[in-house]
């Protein structure tokens, strides 16, 4: 039986990774068969994560992660988790090709997913003017014309921020009015660089090795037309990856893992939980590796918990002996 499986191939769990081989817990990371590296696989550019004053790609970047968990003696595992059964003191891990993993602790990093328009284009000219995350490529687009996708929150939020770099940031929404918080809202039809296309869906996508534009259809009467682009930010939502412990674990109003306080424990004993998996709000890659490191850290506490105490060392006790006086 392991110590530690952790499940997931993002920041969050590369650094669970490493802070669990450093303290000889014999880590075993299953990964997937196909998308290895989360989300940051799809950034061209990370220029905010500490220690790299002059970028890194996304790519890169968990390759660095990866080959750090490695060095330290990390077991990486290429295949694809298709149930977990968290019942009980020993949880086991089953993986597509048949593989069983049964483990003390598991720390579960499967991350989010980015919901996503749907179009053809859309995977091909992701990190060439397409993008989910205005923090992570917002730079890029200074002086440009970019358009956010969404209604909600976030979209008001990513479009907002855009507008530190972009010279015209359009927001794009499928009805006319908005699902934003008022306050939210106000920001955004305050602020000039702002315009909103109402009751439009994005049809298609221009571009061949960069984004050129869009076609806009109304919702309304079916119409279409074109937008000159040079970027799309999709803000429609995310999903966090959690469909392999429903009806196990205690879920939040947002679909993430609910975890206790300041840890990463879940409502299970030994499952812990990190990363964007429990995140709704941050999803950046450096708070995701923090919340990794705190999963490790919470696993190693917990498994110390469980040894049991060592025996104290028998202490000779000499027989007493009496001397009859003759």
């Amino acid at each position: 039986m392991h110590d530690i499986v952790i499940i997931g191939s993002g920041p969050a769990a590369w650094t669970a990774a490493i802070y669990a081989a450093r303290a000889a817990l014999h880590p075993v990371l299953v990964a997937s068969s196909v998308e290895v590296g989360g989300e940051l696989m799809n950034t061209t550019e990370v220029e905010n994560y500490p220690g790299f004053p002059e970028g890194i790609t996304g790519p890169e970047l968990m390759a660095k992660l990866q080959a750090q968990a490695e060095r330290f003696g990390t077991e990486v595992v290429y295949e694809d988790v298709v149930a977990v059964d968290l019942d009980g003191p020993v949880k086991r891990v089953s993986l597509a090709d048949g593989t069983e993993y049964d483990t003390a602790t598991l720390v579960y990093a499967t991350g989010s997913a980015y919901r996503k328009l749907g179009l053809p284009e859309e995977q091909a000219l992701s990190g060439r003017g397409i993008s989910w995350c205005a923090t992570c490529d917002g730079f890029f687009f200074r002086g440009k014309t970019i358009a956010v996708v969404g209604g909600g929150d976030s979209a008001m939020e990513e479009a907002t921020f855009l507008t530190r770099f972009a010279e015209k940031v359009y927001v794009i929404h499928r009805r006319e009015t908005l699902r934003a918080s008022k306050i939210m809202q106000q920001r955004a039809f305050d602020n000039e660089k702002i315009d909103f296309l109402w009751n439009a869906d994005v049809a298609g996508i221009h571009g061949t090795t960069a984004v050129t534009g869009v076609t806009l259809r109304d919702t309304v009467t079916g119409a279409e037309r074109d937008l000159e682009l040079d970027g799309v930010f999709v803000a429609i939502g995310h999903d966090p990856r959690t469909h392999l412990v429903h009806g196990q674990l205690e879920l939040t109003v947002d679909g993430t893992i609910a975890v206790k306080g300041r840890s990463s424990g879940t409502s299970i004993e030994g499952v812990f939980a990190a990363g964007d998996v429990v995140d709704p709000h941050y999803r950046q890659a450096v708070t995701a590796a923090g919340s990794g490191a705190a999963a490790a850290l919470d696993a190693e506490s917990y498994l110390a918990a469980r040894e049991p105490a060592a025996p104290e060392p028998a202490v000779a006790v000499a027989a007493a002996t009496t001397r009859s006086t003759p």
